[in-house]
């Protein structure tokens, strides 16, 4: 590690003010220059690893990527402090789907197909635009503040973890655990692909439900007429007595002129609609089921473009041209008993190109999961894995303990080939590479889902399968952080590969899951609703740092973030208040050289204990992932105990050597939230030519708490505050200086004549109004001439209007049923908050009343 002159001079001035763009690049260059970033995997530390969740390299920085990268960076930059060998590993995902899609849509604009230009060239396209135009996302993350070791940057199609991929394809393989078959899977016709779960996004549609007469006593209701075409049976439950006399009896299908046999299966529910149920084996996961049950053909009477193949007058139609004129037809031969419009349902859409997602049968190779999801539901049971916070781990139990065999297959190019061969004579063969198979054979023309790939992530970006050095120091890696809405799909995937691929061991030791970043509202971020933030601007307008530290105190476990600019704003605030005080700090000789002196006063014993609370309070919140906490921690200590206490009491006789200890201290603690403007105060706090970041984290000392210096200055801090209080009250200016009589506090009393504007008493004195402390003090205070006492009773009265017009208004909305049924719950919040402020004013401006007399 070597020092960087990209590092500012060291000086005890700083800027007037701090700007953001001016320290922000240049602090990030020298940190990635001196390799304060790069880990050994020979060192003799203890390791501390995580895997950036792979962004799509077709993605930019969105918010959720900011919150999730911040969380990352901060626990990764702790431990880096801490002493320990840290790894935070960056890479991108190849995105199948959408990197094509990008580039056909490219390839388009030019009036070209990918069949224009046929499967390698069209690939190496793929690899062109990813050269020229993927991975901005990596630049965006240098701005965010991102302690990556960017000398292991992976790429999913890199040659390495391609290798990876192959190899546990054909373990899986030669196992058992891929097999190619028949089935139903989400099929996308405008990207003519396969789909995951994952890559359907659900959301409820206006279609109609069309009740339909297959013979006298059978009707039945679907939402997709033109499946009727594939129907080869009506199942109906066996207890159903209605039906049971039918059941092993055919009927004609309506329109085809085809009979259908009446069968009996319990998945049909009785209660629901006649009882009676289409069955479309070749259309329907529910009904492919059924099919193989009863052993009925599958009939498949769509293409991949979602036309209609079946012989008749809808071939050729569209799915949509199809079900009006199949409904009409069948409205002509008097067979539609209801129709209902509009009808909401759920609709699966293609995540990608929001194209309804089509149930089709087709030839594709599955992993059998049973036995992975097994293992992944134990690694977490018997205590392997912890998932934080823990009332999320049954939603991961949910999936693993019922999750479905895999489709893997895609119909795309871009991506990672599927390793199987056949043979000109029917034979299937799995190989590691092409040269294995045999002249003549032919390579499977299908990809790896990408979820495949990244789902081997924790250890092949390690260099699995070789024993590499990163994987022996870094793998389990020590923590995976990741919103909770992918907890099912990627999560479970990496442990089950991870459990499979290295021999038990599981990917992660701990899943701290995050939820949605939302506005300050609640509400989910929408380009519709107008409420979407882009980091970056809040980068440009605000910093790094105040960015970072909205969303970190937003971010308590599982739970969702909230965040609004005007927040931003105040984080902005809260690094200038950092700055102005080390500022301060450094103009009055602070400084970090030798021992902390053996005589101190009061108040320097009590921000020292201060001191040694917060930072055992910060360890145990950030072992516990809580954020919000660690940032509301800190943002009280600096903001409160430092700034507006310890610095105003020792304005007069600051104590340089403290002053430095406690502002070191609290610099090394904010490090990992605020990186950027903490490393440019402490290296000018301590001249040091180095970084923070590689500080040493601090540690509570027993010895420095003094719980006696910490009630006395207490005492003082409600002296002075209920003094405050009184003069804001009496609408005293803040500067005008009263004369008082101060009893009961004997240690303090010049502080706080300082900090309260309060003069000794003169022979004049006379006191006209007495503040009273908990503790047997008393403040007189005579303020005869500081205030118009008329023109304050004037101005108290109408506050006092206001506040009563304040809390009619909000207890006439609370009392209103209608209102509180209809109002959203952060509205109702509000309000009731206005309303305790209101009445709270109301008390205090009575007493400020009282106080005036007549």
């Amino acid at each position: 590690m070597t020092d960087s002159p990209l590092a500012p001079q060291t000086s005890s001035e700083l800027a007037a003010a701090y700007q953001p763009g001016e320290v922000e690049h240049r602090r990030y260059e020298h940190w990635v220059a001196s390799g304060y970033f790069g880990a050994d995997a020979k060192s003799d530390k203890p390791a501390y690893s995580i895997v950036i969740p792979p962004p799509n390299v077709t993605g930019s920085l969105h918010v959720g990527h900011a919150l999730d990268h911040t969380i990352q960076d901060a626990l990764v930059r702790r431990k880096r402090m801490q002493g320990f060998e840290t790894l935070w590993l960056p890479g991108m995902d190849h995105a199948g789907i959408a990197t094509q899609n990008v580039v056909e849509r490219k390839l388009a604009a030019e009036g070209l197909s990918r069949h224009d230009l046929g499967r390698e060239a069209f690939v190496e396209r793929v690899w062109q635009w990813k050269a020229e135009s993927g991975g901005a996302i990596l630049g965006q993350m240098r701005r965010l503040g991102d302690s990556v070791d960017w000398s292991r940057e992976r790429f999913t199609m890199d040659e390495g973890l391609s290798v990876a991929v192959q190899t546990i394809f054909k373990r899986l393989y030669d196992d058992g655990l891929i097999y190619r078959a028949e089935r139903i899977i989400n099929w996308c016709p405008r990207c003519l692909t396969a789909l995951s779960d994952i890559e359907v996004e659900h959301s409820d549609d206006e279609g109609e439900l069309v009740s339909i007469r297959y013979s006298d006593e059978i009707v039945v209701a679907t939402t997709r007429a033109e499946t009727m075409l594939g129907d080869t049976a009506v199942a109906v439950h066996p207890d159903d007595e209605r039906y049971k006399h039918l059941v092993g009896t055919e009927i004609e299908l309506p329109l085809t002129g085809r009979r259908i046999p009446v069968v009996a299966d319990e998945h049909v529910d009785p209660m629901f609609g006649t009882g009676c149920v289409k069955v479309t084996p070749a259309h329907d996961p529910n009904d492919f089921e059924i099919g193989q049950r009863h052993n009925l053909p599958s009939i498949a009477i769509m293409d991949e473009r979602a036309v209609i193949t079946a012989h008749g007058p809808f071939q050729g139609l569209d799915r949509y041209e199809a079900r009006p004129a199949i409904v009409a037809a069948l409205r002509a031969q008097g067979l539609i008993v209801a129709e209902k419009r509009p009808y909401l349902h759920a609709v699966g859409h293609c995540s990608r190109c929001k194209t309804t997602v089509e149930p089709r049968l087709s030839l594709q190779w599955f992993v059998k999961t049973g036995p992975l999801a097994k293992a992944a539901g134990d690694a977490v049971r018997d205590g392997r894995v912890r998932i934080e916070p823990e009332s999320l781990a049954p939603r991961y139990f949910a999936w693993v303990d019922n999750m479905h065999d895999w489709c893997i297959s895609r119909q795309l190019w871009w991506g990672h080939r599927i390793p199987v061969w056949y043979g000109p004579n029917g034979e299937v063969e799995c190989f590691l590479d092409s040269g294995q198979a045999p002249q003549g054979w032919v390579q499977d023309e299908d990809v790896l889902d990408t979820w495949f790939s990244s789902a081997l992530w924790p250890f092949s970006t390690l260099g699995w399968p070789d024993p590499h050095e990163d994987l022996l120091k870094f793998y389990p890696t020590s923590v995976l952080v990741t919103g909770y809405d992918i907890l099912f799909f990627w999560v479970a995937r990496m442990m089950m590969f991870g459990l499979y691929a290295m021999n038990g061991k599981p990917p992660f030791e701990v899943v701290a899951l995050h939820g949605m970043v939302r506005d300050q509202f609640g509400k989910k971020m929408s380009k519709s609703f107008g409420n979407v933030v882009d980091p970056l601007d809040w980068i440009g307008r605000f910093g790094a740092d105040a960015t970072r530290f909205t969303l970190a105190k937003g971010a308590n476990p599982g739970a969702d973030v909230p965040v609004s600019e005007e927040w931003c704003q105040g984080s902005r605030n809260f690094c200038n208040k950092l700055w102005n005080a080390t500022r301060f700090a450094l103009l009055n000789g602070a400084h970090v050289d030798g021992p902390l002196p053996g005589e101190l006063s009061t108040v320097d014993k009590w921000i020292l204990s201060r001191l040694q609370h917060t930072i055992a309070e910060v360890d145990e919140q950030f072992e516990a992932f809580e954020l919000a906490k660690v940032c509301d921690t800190l943002f009280h200590f600096a903001w409160d105990d430092v700034c507006d206490w310890y610095i105003e009491l020792s304005k007069t006789a600051p104590n340089p050597r403290v002053l430095g200890y406690v502002l070191d201290q609290l610099l090394r603690l904010l490090h990992p939230i605020i990186p950027f403007v903490t490393d440019e105060l402490w290296t000018a706090l301590t001249k040091s030519p180095g970084s923070v970041m590689v500080a040493e984290w601090p540690k509570a000392d027993s010895a420095l708490v003094d719980d006696a210096a910490e009630a006395s200055v207490e005492l003082l801090q409600r002296v002075v505050t209920e003094v405050r209080r009184f003069r804001s009250d009496q609408g005293l200016k803040p500067g005008q200086r009263v004369a008082a009589v101060i009893a009961g506090l004997i240690e303090h009393e010049p502080l706080v004549r300082s900090l309260a504007r309060l003069d000794e008493a003169g022979e004049q004195f006379s006191a006209t109004a007495t503040v009273t402390i908990a503790g047997g003090i008393t403040v007189a205070l005579d303020t005869r001439g500081s205030i118009d006492v008329a023109a304050e009773r004037a101005r108290l009265t109408k506050d006092r209007a206001a506040a009563d017009k304040e809390i009619s208004q909000a207890e006439a909305k609370l009392g209103n049923d209608g209102f509180l049924a209809k109002a959203p719950e952060q509205v109702v919040v509000k309000l009731r908050d206005r309303l305790a402020a209101a009445q709270a004013d109301l008390v205090r401006i009575d007493e400020a009343l009282a106080r005036l007399g007549s």
